[in-house]
């Protein structure tokens, strides 16, 4: 009798072990599910990087808007860029002379397929507005974000990088 006393302890201490094995698996594979969602979207703060010199330019903040497309405002300048009195001079909208700092530069972008289209981007420097697209690469770790005229050909492409 107390062998199998001694065994069905051993069998639980065994069960109990695999259990506990098996939660923190479990717990793993959530945070990893979780992760790859998170980088399957643009929604997310994202650092800019000025095209002639290299260097962080601002940071960006992507949302979705109540109808499901994505927006993008400014939330902090960088470097230079860091002055949240700057305004937007060049621009010949409504956000004509208004301050830089909190202003939507991204509006209208829809999903389409791996990415967003048909939208617009604002180029705060010089005031004028182009269409855009983006999508992910590096696992959800950069942004390439293109503003163009008329067709995707004629246009930009920037790099974003995603900051946590």
């Amino acid at each position: 009798m107390t062998q199998l006393t001694h065994l069905t302890r051993r069998v639980r201490a065994v069960a109990l072990k695999s259990a506990k094995h098996l939660a923190v698996a479990g717990v793993l594979m959530a945070g990893a599910v979780a992760a790859m969602a998170q980088s399957a979207t643009a929604v997310g703060t994202w650092q800019t990087i000025d095209d002639h010199t290299g260097q962080p330019k601002a940071l960006i903040q992507i949302t979705p808007d109540g109808s499901g497309n994505l927006t993008g405002k400014i939330i902090k300048g960088l470097g230079p860029n860091d002055d949240p009195e700057r305004r937007c001079t060049a621009c010949t909208d409504e956000r004509k002379d208004q301050l830089m700092l909190g202003m939507t530069i991204i509006s209208d972008m829809k999903k389409d397929g791996d990415g967003w289209d048909g939208g617009h981007i604002l180029d705060p420097e010089n005031g004028k507005l182009y269409k855009c697209k983006m999508h992910l690469e590096d696992g959800g770790q950069k942004l390439v974000v293109r503003g163009y005229i008329g067709v995707s050909l004629l246009g930009r492409s920037q790099t974003w990088i995603r900051q946590q």
